[in-house]
């Protein structure tokens, strides 16, 4: 049995065994597969059919069988995924056609992920990451975006899935050998094939590798750049065949080759080409002075070229006739060859649109079809010409050289051996990292068994690498586990070694697979390590426990005869070959699992074992490491893993044990010897490393396994077991370990390893203490770590460390122990590092410090390991000494320090104390914080609400939280009326007293049948009747068809499409019902004349109302806007109006050129002006050339004299003119502006002879040219009077306030005069004036007044009155209806000038004017002045006063539009109705979420859509287009805020306060507004709050810019709030009467403070302070004692919640805990009382103070009353301790004698609180003889001790009786 011990001495028990089988195998199986389904294709179908077809299906599926015998392949990689550290493995596998790509880890069963299957056999598959940027510098490669795809390699192609999706195919001009994924792309080797043409004397040899940087990029050659012997590089192409990648590594980006001639590897860095090495190659190529480098380069171009067009193969250089099968069989790709020169152009389209063309782009026709060598049919001009030289000279001009894009460096070549036999090629390689971090490359020699590892490392200036020596190992196979960086070596013998580096660590043992060294005479040789030299007696139990644990069934299929392998195992004379299997290779590491192939074709897959599981041995690991020299680092990792590793090794609890006895051991220790190491219970089994080499099991015991019984912790619990004394068992006389053991001093082995290094260790050790002690989650690691350091403390003699351990742990820490003696002449091996400090490193101390403002050494960190140190320190460094700049009020650049490390989980497991001023300064934060802080410090400082808008920022336009999701099955019942998809929830937010909404709903539904009501006089006959009711229809059908277009206003931009439906288009209802029996009445009985085509406009705006629903942020493609078009040709009409609506919300510009094209040609009048419309409005202002050529096609006079005359209908050619003024609006272009200029005022020519719509084009032509050179002023020359000129001037010269043109167009004033002037010209004329003096405009009616000339003015009738004056001279008729016109003029610039401003003085002003209209309408003089004019002006008031309001929905205004629906007879017709309902619709309009601006080009627009003459009837364009009603879309703008509730993520209320900028009208003034609310226009504002008390504040600056605020507002303006703790939202508390603070000031009682715990359910939803009001703060029935518990826990939770500070519940309550811990004397360690003096230092550090005085208004972050009362008590308990004994203890410690155990708790608390100095620091000051407390302050103030606790102690030291305690 010896030799088996020897062996597992060193052994690493691997685990998780399992089979293992490609997932992939199984999985073909089942996939329905390509071949089978070819075979059916190739046969003839008669031959399926025949007779015994059922043999031809037969024959078919042999075929296949024999097809799927192809070999497979298969690899392995590491898993990444997003979320939390899964680790899992993805598998590509390839047999025959098919790749199969699966993801599985040991969690989660394998699953297919993706499944490809291609058309010819694969020869290779692999992952690759493309980088998209199109900056292909190396810099870009660092952060680019990458695609990470699959690569599918075919002879011919090669296919390339994306993971998003896309899908590309790549020719391959040549045979591939090879492909492998690099960090730029792929490099692909041509294969060389022996027939290769040999190069002819002028040309070059072909290239053999080359790269492929994205699917779309052309392959290009590779070059390479090699150092010579003379210095000077030299940059070519790759040309040698004899090179072979073996290798190809990421990062570092590196190649290995193989040279076959040579036999030598090399390395290469695989770089980015520079340009200077670009012309060196192509230079080089042209102008060689030898006939041979004529141009290579141009005709490997050639050839490159020629073959991408598939010529036939065989004369091509590249291919092997072995080719020439695959080569036909693949023309079947039609991407591959049908390349017609038409598709050059298109090649030349940027990767991003292209995704389909998997064609390189070639640009010029000549370049394919030319051949450089072989004499094809398509050669053109030198076809004839001898084959000769002068053929590739020929072709160099016309081919432009392929520019290479990467190239290989030169690095490093292995030495020459003096014999080097042939193919000594690498067959596999790897790059490993060992335990301490330094690289190696290792390739494996098979036919030499030598696995050769090469150390590399980076230069200092990270540039370059440098390699070492080569180091041989002798293997068979190896395979890298980079996890717990080592490599697994299979040795020659059939062993598996681990290695790390080039260090042996030992062998593997694979329970269940036997260890082949059990038969194989040759000993193996074992690594001499320092251990081998410790031999002590190991009580044997510890040996036997560890047998057992060998033999464990394995799941491989040979060895299921377990009793067999039981045999084996122990039979010496077995031998290894009955077992018939052994491993054979090792592939597929993936982390540190592992795939071993057995020799019987099985293969089964382990995993090795993690360097250590718990955190606590990890981090000492890590520190131990960090300190350690390199190689004495890998030799303690080694010898640690090989213990911890060991079959049958430790579980988790006692692995710090084994961690410790191991560390020990190595520092020269005798465990078995030390009191508490000795009685570690391994649990078990102990690792044999320790055990001695000669222990036998002996079969008889001894009397040491009795002792080691009695002494273990097992006896001791069952000796104080109750049982135990129930049955009066006698405890048993321990012979307490024998005494002369502990008597006679243990000394330390220097010669071992870690010797030298034990203070380092140490100290490092101690700083990971630290660290921990900032972990209240590791309390039990630091209670094992404190036993370990005092050990290493006491033996070093560093009294100060023990000190320091003993007030921590003042009951661990016995002032005596077990004493190490360490020899004084050993102890100048010790190596004492620099860093090393003689006062502990204390972090409470360091904190206590800095918080009293003393000043303090820099702490000392690990980089690393002690990440929270370095956290704390920096932080509170900041908050308390930080420059005064970081501290006084922007805690922002503090905070943005240091969210890299902390998030809010840390900060739970921080220590309170510690935690407290990182929480003061989060609290401070949180009141003010900026908009624009990042997302994690918003996380931090805990406000969601901003957190969630930083996060909602980020993400690309969509759905936002508001929009509704009402499924559409819901209101199928009512016939759908376009206005379902609404939100209904902001609406009711914002009109919430009544129900305005449904109303508006009512008035413009247009779905549901009119009622007609028409009483029946007995003397009509029913005839006749019906009649009177159809007519009746008819007049109630003109406001019908006028509702669409307000209804679009009202639901505009308020829905998201689904892409798989159409959408849907409420129907245009035009029948009625008849009341009493409800009977339908229709248009079309034919019973009266209906006027023809009178539906066709309606529709369209019907059309249009539907498609503005649409937001803008919805996702919409081209496919999507064809699929809407209708089947039926009635619904052409509604269609085209959906198309100007798609161009009006931008969605336009997705529709394919080629779809355009086809809806012109259709002809078709409506659609052709939607699709003109909306194109323009897509490209509002860019002057896109392609646009403008669509629209001059349709305008007569931009076509060149020549063309001939199209006949394009009038409508379509104003549509086309507005077009123009749309796409070059504000540009001011010349050549535009001078056609426009001459179309306003162009006579109607012989091609308009008998036009009667002549005004629509002339004033389309003038608000074409105004919106050309809008506001551009004095450029420009106009001087022509009709409508069109007159809006055309005041566009131009818009807010210009230029008098000289303002007066041209003010009113004549005399009668003469005004006689030539239509009246309703004076409309427009008022309002161009006042447009231009834009500033001069005042909210009041005397200002409008003040538009009216005098003459006017004085002998205007006023319409009360009854009789006419009479006059001869004046016309009184022209008189009133200029009067009425100019107001109403005056009126609508009002509406300009404060559009979507609620202005209330406007608003009362327009008010008074539409109620006056009202009521000379009914005045007995109105037919004076004409009912029709007056219809016109009251509509133009109405529309000014929706202006003005627009989005408001006020209440006054919907009245007066409900009133004018009412009306439907007399002069009411369809032109009124239109404007009475738009009047409606921008009330309304987007259901109250969009305004309207008072940008230029939103009055350019609303000019177009409020132009002030109405349609007479519904097919009106005379005067002006109604399709330009639409255009107020592009005068919309998103200005409603919607605070959402982050919590609950519901809409709510919350005040803002809104503060405008100051303007020459007004000063900057604030407002308060509650939201949900249209925000005024934001150029006006400065800047935004969400204002307190309910909500927590929010500041949005508008001085720093608006895009933040507009880009809230393009998301249907969510802004996210956080209610503040106890407050109740708006709408369930509106006045502010509920809130729990407002219930506790009504009262001020002292019960009142005991709050009833129901209450809290007002102030918080956390479910923990809820649960913790439950549990800790109800009263029970018999309380007692608990009431004062109670009482407390209720006010502190009180306090937490009304004060917001939730988090510093833990806080208060460990704190009371801790006090009362201390009055009962049983603190067993002092971390809580160093926690409460650091909260109360904070209180009074001076940082606080001024804080406070700063800010008085600022909540106190603890209660105030709760913190003295803390501080009296202790003070109390420890001071009636130093009165009952405790100033003894006190003595005898500051004049270092013992004192007695029982008060070692109490003293360590009295030093703690008091921070007094350790003993050795006393003597300094001379403490004896000190007469007078004067004296004593006087030497204490060095020490830094307080006052306070220098009271205390005077006594002592003065000898007096009494403590002087105040």
């Amino acid at each position: 049995m010896s030799n088996f011990y020897e062996e597992r001495a060193t052994m690493i028990a691997a685990e998780d065994l399992q089979e293992f089988v490609p997932f992939g195998r199984d999985h073909c199986k089942h996939h329905p597969n390509a071949l089978n389904l070819q075979l059916r294709q190739l046969q003839p179908a008669s031959e399926l059919w025949s007779s015994d077809g059922a043999a031809g299906l037969v024959g078919s599926l042999q075929e296949v069988t024999i097809h799927e015998k192809q070999k497979e392949s298969w690899q392995l990689r590491k898993g990444g995924s997003e979320i939390g550290e899964v680790d899992y493995d993805e598998e590509l596998y390839v047999a025959g056609n098919m790749v199969i790509w699966s993801k599985g880890s040991k969690s989660q069963a394998l699953a297919v992920y993706k499944a490809f299957t291609v058309d010819s056999p694969v020869q290779q598959a692999l992952w690759c990451d493309f980088v998209i940027s199109q900056d292909k510098s190396e810099k870009a490669y660092s952060n680019a975006e990458v695609e990470k795809c699959i690569c599918i390699l075919q002879s011919s192609c090669i296919n390339v899935h994306s993971i998003e999706g896309k899908d590309y195919i790549a020719s391959l001009p040549f045979q591939v050998a090879n492909v492998w994924p690099t960090k730029y792309g792929l490099l692909f080797e041509r294969s060389s094939s022996s027939h290769e043409l040999p190069p002819g004397p002028p040309r070059e040899p072909l290239p053999t590798m080359f790269s492929m940087l994205h699917p779309l990029d052309e392959i290009t050659p590779l070059v390479c750049k090699s150092g010579s012997l003379f210095g000077s590089s030299r940059v070519q192409y790759v040309v040698d065949h004899a090179i072979k990648i073996v290798f190809l590594h990421t990062d570092p980006s590196i190649v290995m080759t193989y040279d076959t001639v040579q036999n030598l590897h090399s390395v290469w860095v695989l770089r980015r080409v520079k340009v200077e090495e670009e012309n060196a190659v192509l230079k080089f190529s042209e102008q060689g002075g030898t006939p041979q480098n004529a141009a290579p380069s141009s005709s490997l171009t050639a050839h490159l070229r020629s073959l991408s067009k598939g010529d036939s193969p065989v004369a091509s250089p590249f291919q092997n006739y072995s080719s020439v099968h695959s080569q036909s069989r693949s023309t079947s790709s039609p991407s591959l060859h049908s390349r017609s020169p038409s598709i050059s152009n298109m090649a030349a389209l940027s990767r991003a649109h292209s995704p389909a063309l998997g064609v390189h782009s070639f640009t010029g026709v000549q370049r394919f079809n030319l051949s450089g060598h072989n004499q094809s049919p398509r050669r053109h001009s030198i076809s004839h010409s001898p084959e000769s030289n002068s053929n590739s000279s020929f072709l160099a001009p016309e081919t432009e050289p392929i520019v290479p894009e990467l190239c290989i460096d030169h690095l490093w070549t292995e030495a020459i051996a003096n014999i080097r036999e042939k193919n000594s090629q690498a067959s596999k390689v790897f790059i490993t990292s060992d335990l301490c971090g330094q690289k190696f490359l290792c390739f494996l020699v098979e036919s030499q068994l030598q696995l050769r590892c090469v150390k590399f490392q980076e230069s200092n200036d990270k540039t370059q690498l440098i390699f070492g020596s080569i180091t041989n190992i002798q293997a068979k196979d190896a395979a890298p586990v980079e996890k717990i960086d080592t490599m697994l070596v299979l040795e020659s013998s059939g062993n598996l070694v681990l290695y790390t580096g080039v260090v042996r660590v030992g062998k593997v043992f694979i329970p269940g697979l036997p260890a082949p060294s059990l038969t194989m005479s040759n000993p193996m040789p074992r690594p001499s390590t320092p251990l081998d030299s410790v031999s002590t007696p190991m009580p044997l139990n510890k040996l036997l426990g560890s047998l057992d644990e060998v033999v464990l069934l394995s799941p491989v299929p040979e060895l299921r005869d377990s009793s067999k392998l039981h045999d084996s195992l122990y039979n010496e004379d077995c031998t290894f070959q009955q077992l018939g299997t052994y491993i054979h290779s090792i592939r597929d590491p993936v982390r540190n699992r592992v795939t071993l192939e057995l020799s019987n074709g099985s293969m089964v897959r382990i995993t090795l074992p993690e360097i250590a599981t718990s955190e606590l041995v990890q981090t000492c690991l890590q520190a131990i490491k960090f300190i350690l020299p390199k190689e004495v680092a890998v030799q303690m990792l080694v010898k640690w893993y090989s213990v911890h590793s060991a079959p049958g090794g430790p579980s988790y609890h006692s692995e710090w044990n084994l961690f410790v006895t191991c560390l020990m051991n190595l520092m020269g220790y005798n465990t078995e010897r030390l009191a508490w190491t000795r009685n570690f219970d391994f649990e078990g089994s102990l690792s044999p490393v320790i055990a001695p080499k000669k222990a036998r099991p002996s079969e008889t015991g001894s009397d040491d396994d009795w002792e080691y019984l009695l002494n273990s912790d097992y006896h001791q619990k069952v000796e104080s077991h109750l049982l135990n004394r129930s049955l009066c068992l006698s405890p048993l006389d321990v012979s307490q370990m024998k005494d002369e053991d502990l008597s006679q001093n243990l000394s330390l082995d220097s010669s071992t390893l870690l010797f030298p290094h034990i203070p380092a260790i140490f100290f490092v050790l101690h700083l990971v203490y630290e660290e921990l002690k900032l972990n209240t989650l590791m309390g039990e690691g630091i209670c094992s770590l404190v036993d370990l350091l005092v050990q290493l403390a006491r033996d070093l003699k560093l009294e100060p460390y023990l000190d320091h351990y003993y007030r921590d742990y003042p009951t661990f820490v016995r002032t005596t122990g077990q004493v190490c003696t360490i020899d004084q002449g050993q102890t100048g091996f010790m190596h004492h590092p620099s860093f090393f400090t003689s006062e502990p490193p204390s972090i409470y101390q360091w904190v206590s410090s800095c918080l009293k403002g003393e000043g303090m050494p820099p702490y000392p960190y690990l980089p690393g390991i002690c990440e929270r140190s370095r956290l704390v320190v920096l932080s509170i460094a900041l908050y308390i000494l930080g420059d005064e700049s970081s501290v006084s009020d922007e805690s922002s650049p503090y905070l943005s320090r240091i969210t890299p490390g902390f998030t809010l989980r840390d900060l739970e497991t921080l220590p309170f104390g510690i935690a407290l001023p990182i929480r003061d300064a989060i609290y401070h934060c949180r009141e003010q914080p900026a908009a624009d802080w990042p997302e994690a410090v918003c996380l931090l400082i805990g406000r969601q609400d901003l957190s969630k808008q930083a996060c909602e920022g980020n993400l690309p336009k969509g759905k936002s939280v508001l929009s509704s999701d009402v499924p559409s099955g819901t209101e199928t019942e009512e016939e759908d009326d376009g206005m379902n998809d609404m939100n209904q929830e902001v609406m009711s937010l914002i009109w919430s007293e009544d129900l305005r909404v449904q109303d508006v709903r009512r008035l413009l539904q247009s779905a549901h049948p009119v009622r007609v009501n028409v009483v029946q006089y007995p003397e009509l006959s029913d005839h006749e009747f019906i009649e009177e009711k159809e007519n009746r229809l008819l007049q109630l059908c003109q406001r019908t068809m006028a509702l669409p277009v307000g209804r679009g206003m009202f639901t505009l931009f308020s829905y998201h499409p689904v892409p798989t439906e159409p959408l849907p288009i409420p129907k245009l209802n035009l029948t009625g019902r008849a009341p009493p029996r409800n009977t339908t009445v229709d248009l079309n009985s034919g019973n009266i004349d209906v006027p023809p085509n009178m539906t066709s406009w309606a529709s369209f705006h019907n059309g249009v109302a539907a498609g503005l629903k649409i937001a803008p942020a919805s996702q919409i493609d081209s496919a999507w806007i064809v699929y809407n078009k209708p089947k039926h040709a009635e619904l052409a009409n509604e269609y085209a109006g959906f198309l100007m609506a798609l161009g009006l919300n931008g969605h336009l510009t997705k529709l394919a050129t080629l779809n355009i094209h086809d809806y012109l040609t259709k002809g078709h009048e409506m659609t052709s002006i939607g699709l003109l419309l909306g194109v323009s409005a897509a490209k509002l202002g860019t002057m896109d050339m392609s646009i403008t050529r669509l629209l001059s096609i349709h305008i007569p006079a931009l076509l060149p004299p020549t063309s001939t005359e199209l006949d394009v209908p009038h409508n379509v050619q104003v549509a086309a003119v507005v077009g123009i003024g749309l796409v070059y609006q504000g540009t001011a272009h010349r050549h535009t502006a001078e056609v426009l200029l001459a179309e306003i005022g162009r006579p109607p020519g012989p091609e308009m002879e008998y036009c009667t719509d002549r005004e629509s084009y002339s004033l389309a032509a003038g608000l074409a040219l105004g919106m050309v050179c809008l506001g551009e002023g004095d450029t420009i020359n106009v001087d022509v009077t009709c409508p069109g000129a007159t809006l055309a001037l005041a566009m131009i010269y818009l807010k210009t306030n230029n008098r000289s043109i303002a007066d041209w167009l003010r009113a004549p004033d005399t009668m003469y005069l005004l006689d030539f002037v239509k009246p309703e010209f004076l409309l427009l004329r008022t309002l161009a004036r006042c447009l231009i003096l834009w500033d001069d405009i005042l909210p009041n009616s005397k200002w409008v007044d003040s538009n009216v000339p005098q003459i006017i003015r004085e002998n205007s009738i006023s319409l009360s009155e009854i009789e006419l004056p009479c006059s001869e001279d004046l016309n009184l008729e022209t008189l009133s209806q200029a009067h009425v016109y100019i107001i109403a003029g005056a009126c609508l610039s009002l509406g300009f000038r404060f559009a979507g401003s609620e202005n209330l003085s406007a608003f009362n002003c327009l008010h008074k004017f539409a109620k006056d209209f009202m009521t000379y309408l009914s005045a007995p003089n109105a037919s004076v002045t004409g009912p029709y004019n007056l219809e016109t002006c009251l509509s133009v008031v109405l529309l000014s006063l929706a202006m003005v309001m627009a989005g408001s929905g006020n209440l006054k205004v919907l009245q007066l539009c409900r009133f004018l629906h009412m009306k439907t007879g007399g002069e009411m017709n369809y032109g009124f109705h239109l404007a009475h309902h738009m009047a409606l619709g921008i009330l309304f309009l987007g259901g109250g979420r969009y305004s309207l601006s008072t940008s230029n080009s939103s009055i350019a627009a609303l000019l177009c859509a409020l132009y002030p003459h109405f349609p007479a009837h519904s097919t009106d364009n005379r005067y002006h287009l109604q399709a330009l009603r639409h255009l107020y879309v592009l005068a919309a703008e998103p200005r409603l805020l919607v605070p959402v509730d982050v919590d609950t993520n519901t809409p709510c209320y919350a005040l803002l306060e809104v503060t405008y900028k100051g303007t020459q009208w007004y000063e900057q003034t604030k407002e308060e507004l509650m939201a949900p609310t249209l925000l005024p226009e934001l150029h006006l504002l400065k800047q935004i709050k969400v204002k307190g008390p309910r909500y927590w504040e929010l500041l949005i600056d508008l001085s720093k810019g608006t895009q933040h605020l507009k880009s809230i507002l393009s998301k249907d303006g969510v802004l996210y709030v956080k209610l503040r703790a106890g407050q109740l939202s708006y709408k369930e508390d509106p006045m502010g009467w509920q809130s729990l603070l407002a219930q506790t000031v009504a009262n001020r009682n002292s019960e009142a403070r005991a709050f009833k715990p129901e209450t809290i359910s007002a102030f918080t939803s956390d479910p923990a302070l809820l649960s913790f009001a439950e549990y800790f703060c109800k009263p029970t029935v018999n309380m007692g004692q608990k009431q004062e518990i109670l009482d407390l826990f209720s006010s502190v939770l009180y306090e937490c919640v009304t004060q917001e500070t939730p988090e510093m519940l833990p806080a208060y309550i460990a704190m009371d805990q801790a006090v009362r811990r201390l009055g009962r004397r049983e603190m067993s360690e002092t971390s809580e009382l160093w926690q409460i003096k650091l909260v109360l230092e904070f209180f009074s550090s001076r940082s606080h103070q001024e804080r406070l005085q700063n800010h008085p208004k600022r909540g106190l972050f603890m209660n105030s009353e709760f913190l003295p009362v803390v501080k009296c008590s202790i003070d109390n308990t420890l001071d009636q301790w130093l009165q009952a004994g405790g100033d003894v203890c006190v003595h005898a410690y500051l004049s270092g004698q013992p004192c007695e155990e029982s008060q070692l708790g109490m003293l360590a608390c009295f030093l703690v609180y008091h921070s007094i100095p350790a003993p050795q620091h006393l003597p300094s000051v001379g403490l004896e003889g000190s007469t007078s407390f004067a004296e004593l302050l006087f030497k204490f103030k060095q020490l830094k001790m307080p006052v306070r606790a220098l009271l205390r102690l005077a006594p002592l030291l003065l000898g007096n009786p009494q403590p002087m305690v105040m």
